[in-house]
């Protein structure tokens, strides 16, 4: 049968149940009040790999990016020999970069504006509708979702449109007067469209991902998780398995303790953030950082914890005891002004040249984006653990947008990229780059992050100038948690997305059903795809489309089938089953898609 990649790994078992964590926010802080450090926790047992692996014919767990040379040897194809990790907290692209096309990229796929400039883009609440609207301070008023329920009811099957009735204020968004340096950073190095969180949930599920590749059934901030292993180990199992250097640098706890094995199995690699600056000036950086801002832990447990001291923007320089990681309700300027630090370094280092740095957010903290997120490849059979309120789903589809910059001297200039991403992205390149073997299905086949590069020539050889970060002492003087006045207008203007659809075209109306139909681009592959299958790869080039058939069909014999819950600007694939595959017969056969019972697509295809 034709199969969407995120069932892959075959029907996913439950693996328990947990309350959603809605009803009870919880942040990294929460980990330190319930003891000052890490909670020991069950470990998960290994599910051991679905016995049809690889049935598609898509790259499989184990398996090497490139299995003609040997495993831990780098290529050069990819242009550099470090690679160097910031991840952000709970912001989304609109959130941040919405405004984007109107501050000097035009090709960012944020906002729609009316004649003067101001954006359109809505969201139903009250009978009416609440517009995007600037925060009046950098300071974070409370309200958004990013619990497993929240998301998905924001997201509400593409429509995007969920997002005030949980919160108005997530119809709150920052400008290039709060966030200079980033809007700096986003217009001078290669900037991502469409890098999605890896899972419509909270921060540890998500950060799981970018550690393992997997949530490995979470789907919420559980301090109680992090004593659970993923099943078939993390990055830096890989990486020291093939003697390639790395270091988590922290500030004051490592956000590697979501899996809290990491930490007590490697003490020596996680070092406080002041060596990383160390290592920056000295051209010393190992292979693979992560480095990560604050959490205002000190403030909470009082002194250092783990080593660490208080946040700081650069060696030495006290600054604040509250979290810097642009969670809210705290300052998103502390972040911003951590983020430069951390860039500067990177740009001053001898390394420069040869130092790749990933910009991003491990979620979009509720906060709205327009842009739906496509459908992805499960990681593997581990169902997320859900209650008995939780919407039903699972981790074969993305969660909304965050923002992205790929800084480096091999970067392509003031450019975006529109392939997908997510965090298994990073995972990805890091194998991709030392030919390390795969953890699970979604990092074996997620896009590398060799489109923001042009490995020809250097864009920067020298680092170039980046605007300054806010000014913190005026962004404290601005600073309020009061959730600030929405107006609720009657009707929403017209083509807004989120208000009467969604788009997932740049620019684009929202249009849905038989008008986005008009703009659906199918593709079929054969055999002759490098993944090896059959393969569909299907989306619009304006609208949405959602509840998607395509099926194969000989002689009027159906050969196979598949479905896709949602179709976007963002490219979604279709592989059909690698066994059916290889026993059918080469020849002309026809593909159709369908939308509410009715063709909208026929066409002659080939295979073999």
């Amino acid at each position: 049968m034709l199969m969407d990649m995120g069932d892959l790994p075959g029907q996913a078992r439950p693996a328990g149940t947990t309350a959603d964590a809605g009803s009870c926010r919880l942040t990294r802080r929460t980990v330190l009040r319930a003891g000052g450090g890490l909670l020991a926790g069950a470990v998960l047992p290994s599910s051991g790999l679905v016995a049809r692996a690889a049935a598609a014919g898509v790259r499989r767990p184990d398996s090497l990016p490139d299995p003609t040379r040997p495993a831990g040897e780098p290529t050069a194809s990819l242009p550099f020999d470090h690679l160097v990790v910031v991840m952000m907290e709970n912001h989304s692209f609109d959130n941040y970069f919405g405004m984007l096309a109107r501050r000097g990229q035009p090709g960012a796929d944020g906002f729609s504006f009316d004649a003067s400039g101001r954006p359109v883009n809505a969201n139903p609440v009250k009978g009416g509708y609440i517009r995007a609207q600037r925060a009046p301070s950098l300071c974070q008023p409370g309200g958004p979702s990013q619990s497993w329920s929240g998301t998905h009811r924001e997201v509400n099957g593409g429509r995007m449109d969920g997002f005030a009735s949980i919160a108005p204020t997530s119809m709150l968004y920052w400008d290039e007067e709060d966030l200079p340096f980033y809007y700096s950073l986003a217009r001078t190095f290669t900037l991502a469209n469409r890098w999605f969180c890896s899972a419509p949930c909270q921060t540890y599920p998500n950060r799981r991902f970018l550690l393992a590749g997997t949530a490995f059934g979470l789907i919420s901030t559980d301090t109680s998780s992090i004593g659970e292993n993923p099943p078939n180990g993390t990055i830096f199992d890989r990486l020291d398995a093939h003697s390639i250097s790395w270091r988590d640098y922290f500030t004051d706890v490592p956000a590697t303790g979501v899996i809290e094995s990491i930490v007590t199995r490697h003490p020596a690699n996680h070092l406080p953030v002041a060596r990383f600056y160390a290592d920056c000036a000295a051209g010393t950086l190992p292979a693979v950082s992560f480095v990560d801002s604050d959490i205002g832990a000190a403030g909470v447990v009082g002194g250092n914890v783990l080593g660490a001291g208080p946040f700081t923007s650069g060696p030495g320089d006290e600054i604040s005891t509250q979290s810097g990681s642009e969670e809210g309700p705290g300052n998103i300027t502390l972040g911003e002004t951590f983020v430069k630090s951390v860039v500067s370094a990177v740009l001053a280092s001898p390394a420069w040249p040869r130092t790749l740095l990933v910009y991003l957010y491990d979620e979009h903290g509720g906060y709205y984006d327009h842009v739906p997120p496509p459908a992805a490849i499960a990681p593997d059979n581990i169902a997320p653990r859900l209650g008995p309120h939780d919407p039903p789903g699972g981790y074969d589809v993305y969660g909304p947008r965050v923002p992205a910059v790929v800084v480096s001297a091999y970067a392509r200039p003031h450019a975006v990229t529109n392939v997908v991403h997510d965090h298994t992205s990073i995972l990805a390149t890091i194998e991709a780059k030392w030919n390390l073997p795969a953890l699970t299905y979604r990092d074996a086949n997620a896009a590398t992050m060799a489109d923001f590069l042009d490995p020809r020539l250097p864009s920067f050889p020298e680092p170039p100038n980046l605007a300054a970060a806010k000014d913190l002492r005026q962004s404290e003087a601005g600073c309020s948690t009061a959730a600030p006045p929405q107006s609720v207008l009657p009707s929403p203007p017209r083509g807004v997305p989120g208000a009467s659809g969604a788009s997932g075209a740049p620019g684009a109306n929202a249009e849905r059903g038989a008008g986005a139909a008009r703009h659906l681009v199918v593709r079929f592959y054969g055999r002759r795809h490098r993944l090896h299958g059959l393969l569909v790869q299907i989306y619009t080039t304006r609208g949405i489309l959602t509840d998607l058939t395509v099926e194969l069909r000989r002689g009027g014999r159906l050969v196979a089938r598949g479905h896709v819950a949602h179709v976007t600007s963002a490219r979604h694939r279709l592989v059909l089953d690698h066994a059916l595959g290889r026993g059918l017969e080469a020849g002309r056969y026809t593909l159709l898609v369908s939308h509410a019972g009715h063709t909208v697509l026929r066409r002659r295809v080939k295979v073999g």
